[in-house]
């Protein structure tokens, strides 16, 4: 697990090398809507990206992580499934149904049933590097996604260029991110996590608690400001030293949720001792995403090595999963 969140900043350069040389077919229909289908750490790309270009596409993008996908998919959706094995159940059976409705789909994968679910309907299908835990290969799924919607001319390359100028915001700051991530591993030993993040940054909250979950094998709670203020911050009038929360401070807040941290802050400090705020770095969002992402990675880590559980181990998931192939 070290050498594979090590090499995170390379995967973005990977990725990128990889995805100048791909093409896609362009829809037979005008686009009106993205749906994303995705699971756990191969869905946690498409949450990213879509926070990311908030502000730049002018269509509907939306994420389901169900085995079903809501009727108004048709054939002005383009719909692009994630998974990193090409065998997530939900994933396979959302595509299946998405072809049903006429979607336009794109998978990405690194092989299994969802690359051939694509060659047999002539799907366009990215296949990325296979064999590591979907959550280390999150690089990959995030250039990708990007690179695609830039060629069905949904985007422009702003959003992919900066992602690849993130490798070197990570590779210049790497001491600076270790020395924070254990700072904020022995910060959370033997406490529960509470994450908040602006509404911007929701999706690092999501994947805080997806890598503290798998890799330290810790429950852990998160939400996003200003929609945390108005009944989490009442629930704190329940907290107790047990929980540690972090705040990702991104420094691009407007002035209203800047005074929300504030007082989110000052309203915990009233029942636990364990405030901590996580600063970022970078020169954009996309830039400052990245830094958090590689922070919470190597954190995530940390803390399984303060707890001495094995951070790849996920017998929880392969139980469910083997329970599920019974039915």
């Amino acid at each position: 697990m070290e050498q594979l969140i090590a090499a995170f900043p390379q995967n973005i350069l990977q990725a990128a090398q990889a995805a100048e040389k791909l093409n896609f077919s362009q829809p037979k229909n005008k686009i009106e809507n993205i749906v994303f289908v995705g699971m756990g750490g191969s869905g946690i790309g498409a949450k990213i990206v879509s926070k990311w270009i908030e502000d730049e596409i002018n269509v509907p993008v939306l994420l389901f992580q169900e085995y079903t996908i809501p009727n108004f998919v048709n054939e002005n959706t383009l719909l692009i499934a994630c998974s990193y094995s090409g065998n997530t159940e939900e994933t396979i059976f959302s595509a299946k149904q998405g072809k049903e409705q006429g979607a336009h789909i794109v998978g990405i994968c690194s092989g299994g049933k969802l690359e051939a679910f694509c060659k047999e309907n002539n799907y366009d299908c990215v296949v990325v590097p296979g064999g590591n835990p979907p959550r280390t290969t999150t690089a990959f799924s995030i250039v990708h996604i990007l690179n695609l919607l830039v060629n069905l001319n949904l985007i422009t390359k702003t959003s992919l260029e900066q992602v690849i100028a993130s490798k070197l915001v990570l590779e210049n700051n790497i001491d600076e991110i270790k020395k924070e991530a254990k700072d904020l591993a022995t910060f959370l030993h033997n406490k529960i996590g509470v994450f908040y993040a602006s509404s911007r940054y929701e999706a690092l909250v999501i994947r805080a608690k997806q890598q503290f979950n798998e890799n330290a094998k810790e429950l852990c709670i998160g939400h996003v400001i200003p929609e945390m203020n108005h009944n989490e911050l009442v629930g704190w009038s329940g907290g107790t030293n047990q929980f540690a929360t972090v705040l990702f401070d991104s420094k691009d807040l407007i002035p209203q949720n800047k005074r929300r941290f504030e007082v989110t802050i000052e309203e915990a400090k009233r029942w636990t001792e364990n405030v901590k705020v996580v600063d970022a770095k970078g020169d954009n969002n996309i830039e400052k995403s990245f830094y958090f992402m590689h922070v919470i990675d190597w954190a995530s880590l940390y803390l399984a090595e303060l707890k001495e559980v094995d951070p790849v181990d996920i017998r929880a998931i392969d139980f469910l999963k083997n329970e599920l192939s019974k039915l």
